[in-house]
C-alpha cells in the first residue's frame, strides 16, 4: 500500500507549505497547508456564516476530512483579526474523552507555531485542556488514588478551607515560617500553598502569562516545575484562556458546569466534537438510578453524620450556629471557597431557587432526620414486585402523604447538604458519594417535573430471576440539559462525521441552527465500497431480527460470509455485532458449527469485552497481528467503547462488517417512556426515533474503516433490512455517494466477495497518488480566484433587477456544499478547474467534461441557494 505513512488524516501528504485567503472578503484565513479540500473550504465558510450571523450550526463533515484544523484554524484567524476589541470570542471546544482532548491540543500546538511564523512574537495565545484532578494532580501520595472519587476525597482533606485554617493556626503555634515546605507535616498540599500563594502575585506563574497551548501532560509538568497545583492552574486559567479544551460533561453536567464555566461571557464559541450521541449525554446528565444498595450506604451516612452532629452541638456549637445564620442568609454553601466544592447543585442555574433554605431542614438535627424519612419512603418503594412507573408528581404526592416531605424542601437537599459536609469538616467526601446521589436526586425530583419519569423495577431485565430492585429518576427530554448552552451563547456548533439526518438533532435538543449542512467527501479514488448482502449463497434471506435469529441456516451464512471475507481480505477486519449478548450467541454457535475453527485458519479473533483492559490487550494484540502479515479479525458490538473510539486506519481495517441493524433495546421501560414522551411533545414518531438511533450507531461501526484521504475499505451491511430507504438513506451522505441500487444493494455472498476481489485489486493499483489529489484540492489561487466570483455575484444579486440577465450566475462552494453541486463560473477563468470535477468521487486524467449546466439548473440552485 502507497503513502501508507501519511496517516494523519488531517495533513495534505505532499504539503511543506501553507496558504492565507480572504474568506467572505472578510477574514483573513491562515491555513497551514498548501492546499485545502473543498469540504473543509465549504466547512470553514459554513461555520463563518454561523459565528457572523451569532447563531448555531449543525455541520456533518466526512471522516478525513480534517475538521480539528478547520475549526482551529478559522477561529484562530478570527480572534487574531479582532485581537484587543470586545469581539475576540473564546473558544471552548468539547470533546468525548480524553484522548480527543489531547489530540485537539496537539493540533492547537502545531498551528500556533505556524501562526507565530506567520505572524511574528507578537503572536501570543493560551489554550488549556482541563480535565479531572485525578489526571491533573502531581501530590505524590493523593495522585497514586485508584479512583477519581479517592483522588478528590484526597484532595479535599489537603486544600479545603477549614483545614487551612487549622494547618495555620498550627503552624503559628510551633513557630513554621514556610508553610510550602512543612505542608506535609501540616496535612496541606504544597502545590496548593504554591497556588494561592502566586494568587497574590500578579506575574505569578499560576497565571501562565507567557501563552502557549498546554495539554494535560504540560500542565502536570508546569506544576511540577513551579511548586504549583496544575488542577487549580488550569481552573483559573479558563477565564483568560483564548482556546479551552475540555470534556462534554463541564458544559453539560449541572453538577460540574455551574462550577466551572458559569463565568463565560456569551460571545464565546462553543463547538461540540463528534457530537452524534449528543442527545443522550443530555439525558445522562440529569438522570440518577438509586438502588438498595445505595440506600444501605445512605443509611451509614447518616448515622455518621447524626453523630458528628451531636458532637459538634457538645464541642463545637459555634460552627452550627455560624452556617445556620448564614442559610437565614439565603448564602448555603456558596460562601466556602473553590477548594472546598466537589460537586454543586445538580440543576440548570436557571431553575435554581435564589431565597434562603426552608427553616425546617435549616437546623443540623432536623436536615438530619428529613434525610432518615425521605430514605425509609424509598426503601419501602424499593419493595415492589412488580414494574411501577410514576410521573414526578404522582411521586411527590405520595411522598408527602407517607413523609409530610414538601418539594422546596427537596429543592434544597443538594446545597444544604454541601453546607453541611463542610461545617462538619468531613474529609473523606468519597464514603459520601452515595449519600450526595440521593440528594442530586431529591433536588432533581423537586425541580423537574415536565419531561421526567419515575420507573422503579424489581429486577434488572437481564436477569429476571434476581431481585435486585431499581429507581431511576429519567430525563426523556434532551433539550432541557442544553438549553441553557443554546440560550447563553451566541454560537453553538454541533458537528461530527455522523450526524445524518440533520434536522432530528434539531428537534431533539430544540434548537434552530441557522447553518445545517452535510458535506461530500472528496475523494482522489473510489475508496469506499459499501455493500448490502441480503442472502447466502443458498438464497436464504440474512437478517438478524428477532423472528430469524435463532435460524440455523441464518447463523450459517453469517458465519460463511465472514470466513469468505478471511480468504479474501487483506490484513484487519472488523465485526460488528447488534449487542454483546448477539455476539455471544452467535460465536458458540460458529463455534460448534465449525466455522470459527476455520476463519482462525485464515486470520487470528479478537474479542471486545466489558472488561476496558481485556479489550485494551485485545486491539494491542489485534494490531500486531496485522503488522506482522498473519492478519486478524477483531469482534465488537454497537454503542461499545470500541465503536465509539477507536480508529481502523490503513491496514488495521481493510473491511468492517455490521451483522445486523443494531436497534435499541425496545423492551427498556425507560426507552419506551421516551419514545411515547418524543411522540406527543417532539413529533417524532416511534419507528422513525429507532431507525434514526439504530443508523446513526451504524454509521459510527462502518465509519471507524475510513480514517484519511489515502486510506481504503469494504462496509458490509450483513443484513436484507438495509436495503429498504429508511434505513440505508439515513447514512451520512459521504458514504450513501457510493451505494449504487444496482451494484452495491441486495447481493448474495458470492457476489459481494467478487465485488470485494474487484475493489481490492483496484485499490491495489500502483497510481500517481500525489497528482490525483492534487487535482482534487484547491490552492491559494484557487480560493482568491473563487472569493471573487462570489464578492462579482453578490453585488449582481444585490443589483436592482439584475436576475440572471447575463447567463449563468457562478455558485461557489461554501454555499453548495451539501448537494455535491458545486460550479464556478465560466469563461474568463479557462484555468480554473471545474469544481464537480474536483468533488466526484473518481477523478482522473481523462475524465469525460461534465455536461454545461443550462440557465434553468443554475437558477434552480440559486433559489435553493437563498431558500437556506
Amino acid at each position: 500500500p502507497q503513502a501508507e505513512h501519511h496517516h494523519h488524516h488531517n495533513i495534505h501528504p505532499f504539503s511543506h507549505s501553507h496558504m492565507k485567503f480572504l474568506l467572505q472578503g472578510s477574514l483573513p484565513v491562515y491555513f497551514p497547508y498548501e492546499f485545502i479540500y473543498p469540504e473543509q473550504y465549504a466547512f470553514i465558510s459554513s461555520m463563518y456564516s454561523a459565528i457572523q450571523a451569532k447563531g448555531h450550526a449543525a455541520l456533518e463533515v466526512p471522516c478525513g476530512a480534517g475538521k480539528t484544523v478547520s475549526i482551529l484554524s478559522l477561529i484562530l484567524s478570527y480572534q487574531w483579526a479582532n485581537r484587543g476589541s470586545n469581539n475576540s470570542r473564546k473558544l471552548i471546544y468539547c470533546t468525548r474523552t480524553v484522548g480527543e482532548m489531547e489530540k485537539v491540543l496537539e493540533e492547537l500546538q502545531e498551528l500556533t507555531k505556524f501562526m507565530k511564523k506567520e505572524i511574528g512574537d507578537q503572536y501570543n495565545l493560551l489554550a488549556v485542556g482541563l480535565s479531572s484532578r485525578k489526571n491533573l494532580c502531581v501530590h505524590p501520595q493523593v495522585s497514586k488514588q485508584p479512583t477519581a472519587l479517592r483522588v478528590d476525597s484526597g484532595c479535599r482533606s489537603r486544600t479545603a478551607s477549614w483545614q487551612r485554617e487549622e494547618a495555620m493556626e498550627r503552624a503559628q503555634q510551633e513557630g513554621i515560617g514556610d508553610i510550602e515546605d512543612a505542608a506535609d507535616q501540616l496535612g496541606l498540599c504544597k502545590f496548593y500553598e504554591g497556588f494561592q500563594k502566586g494568587t497574590e502575585e500578579k506575574e505569578h506563574p499560576i497565571y501562565l502569562s507567557e501563552g502557549g497551548v498546554y495539554t494535560l501532560n504540560d500542565l502536570r509538568e508546569y506544576g511540577k516545575k513551579k511548586g504549583i497545583c496544575p488542577y487549580f492552574t488550569a481552573r483559573r486559567a479558563l477565564e483568560y484562556a483564548n482556546v479551552i479544551v475540555y470534556s462534554y460533561s463541564y458544559m453539560l453536567d449541572p453538577k460540574i458546569a455551574s462550577m466551572v464555566s458559569a463565568s463565560f461571557d456569551k460571545s464565546a464559541i462553543v463547538v461540540f466534537d463528534e457530537a452524534h450521541n449528543i442527545d443522550s449525554v443530555c439525558i445522562q446528565a440529569l438522570s440518577i438510578k438509586i438502588t438498595n444498595q445505595t440506600l444501605i450506604h445512605c443509611q451509614r451516612n447518616i448515622k455518621e453524620i447524626s453523630e458528628r452532629v451531636r458532637q459538634f452541638e457538645a464541642q463545637n456549637h459555634q460552627r452550627l450556629r455560624d452556617e445556620y445564620s448564614r442559610l437565614v442568609r439565603g448564602l448555603g454553601a456558596s460562601g466556602t471557597g473553590m477548594s472546598d466544592r466537589f460537586a454543586s447543585n445538580p440543576v440548570l442555574p436557571q431553575d435554581m431557587l435564589s431565597e434562603a433554605v426552608p427553616g425546617n431542614i435549616r437546623k443540623a438535627r432536623h436536615f438530619v432526620q428529613f434525610l432518615q424519612r425521605f430514605c425509609i419512603y424509598l426503601q419501602q418503594r424499593l419493595k415492589t414486585k412488580k414494574t411501577e412507573i410514576d410521573s414526578p408528581e404522582e411521586f411527590l404526592i405520595e411522598l408527602n402523604k407517607f413523609t409530610a416531605v414538601t418539594m422546596k424542601q427537596l429543592r434544597f437537599t443538594s446545597e444544604r447538604l454541601y453546607s453541611l459536609l463542610n461545617t462538619l469538616e468531613i474529609r473523606n467526601v468519597d464514603q459520601f458519594f452515595k449519600l450526595t446521589s440521593l440528594a442530586d436526586f431529591a433536588t432533581l425530583l423537586g425541580t423537574y417535573q415536565k419531561g421526567f419519569t419515575i420507573i422503579i423495577e424489581p429486577y434488572d431485565e437481564r436477569t429476571p430471576t434476581f431481585s435486585d430492585p431499581i429507581l431511576q429518576f429519567c430525563c426523556l427530554d434532551a433539550s432541557i440539559a442544553i438549553k441553557n448552552v443554546f440560550d447563553k451563547f451566541e454560537t453553538v456548533v454541533i458537528t461530527s462525521g455522523t450526524l445524518s439526518p440533520l434536522n432530528f438533532y434539531s428537534k431533539l435538543l430544540d434548537f434552530a441552527p441557522v447553518v445545517s449542512k452535510s458535506f461530500k467527501n472528496t475523494l482522489p479514488r473510489d475508496c469506499i465500497c459499501p455493500m448490502i448482502v441480503s442472502r447466502g449463497n443458498d438464497q436464504v434471506a440474512i437478517s438478524t431480527s428477532y423472528k430469524t435469529r435463532g435460524d440455523k441456516s441464518v447463523t450459517q451464512n453469517l458465519g460463511n460470509l465472514l470466513l469468505e471475507l478471511t480468504s479474501t481480505v487483506p490484513d484487519g477486519i472488523i465485526c460488528f455485532f447488534t449487542s454483546y449478548q448477539y455476539m455471544e450467541d452467535l460465536v458458540c454457535e460458529w463455534h460448534k458449527l465449525g466455522i470459527l475453527h476455520r476463519i482462525r485458519e485464515n486470520k487470528l479473533v479478537y474479542v471486545e469485552t466489558p472488561n476496558a483492559e481485556e479489550t485494551s490487550i485485545a486491539l494491542t494484540n489485534y494490531r500486531a497481528a496485522c503488522d506482522c502479515g498473519r492478519g486478524a479479525v477483531f469482534f465488537s458490538y454497537a454503542r461499545g467503547k470500541v465503536s465509539e473510539g477507536i480508529d481502523f486506519d490503513g491496514h488495521y481495517g481493510r473491511a468492517v462488517v455490521m451483522f445486523g441493524v443494531p436497534f435499541v433495546n425496545t423492551e427498556s421501560k425507560i426507552l419506551q417512556s421516551r419514545l411515547a414522551f418524543l411522540q406527543r411533545h417532539k413529533g417524532i414518531g416511534e419507528g422513525d426515533f429507532l431507525n434514526f438511533d439504530a443508523m446513526r450507531n451504524t454509521a459510527q461501526c462502518i465509519g471507524r474503516v475510513i480514517r484519511h484521504k489515502n486510506d481504503y475499505g469494504l462496509m458490509i451491511l450483513a443484513d436484507k433490512r438495509y436495503n429498504r430507504a429508511d434505513k440505508y438513506k439515513k447514512l451520512p451522505e459521504w458514504i450513501t455517494a457510493h451505494i449504487q441500487p444496482q451494484k452495491n444493494m441486495n447481493l448474495s455472498t458470492d457476489s459481494a466477495m467478487n465485488l470485494a476481489r474487484s475493489f481490492l485489486i483496484e485499490m491495489a493499483q500502483d497510481s500517481d497518488y500525489e497528482n490525483i489529489l492534487r487535482r482534487t484540492l484547491f490552492s491559494e489561487k484557487d480560493i482568491h480566484r473563487m472569493e471573487s466570483e462570489r464578492a462579482r455575484d453578490l453585488e449582481a444579486r444585490q443589483a436592482p433587477n439584475s436576475g440572471l440577465q447575463n447567463g449563468v450566475s457562478s455558485v461557489v462552494v461554501p454555499e453548495a456544499g451539501q448537494n455535491g453541486q458545486n460550479g464556478t463560473a465560466k469563461g474568463d477563468n479557462e484555468e480554473m478547474r471545474d469544481v464537480s470535477e474536483m468533488t466526484a468521487t473518481r477523478t482522473t486524467a481523462s475524465s469525460p467534461p461534465p455536461p454545461a449546466q443550462t440557465d434553468e439548473e443554475v437558477l434552480h440552485e440559486d433559489l435553493m441557494d437563498m431558500r437556506e
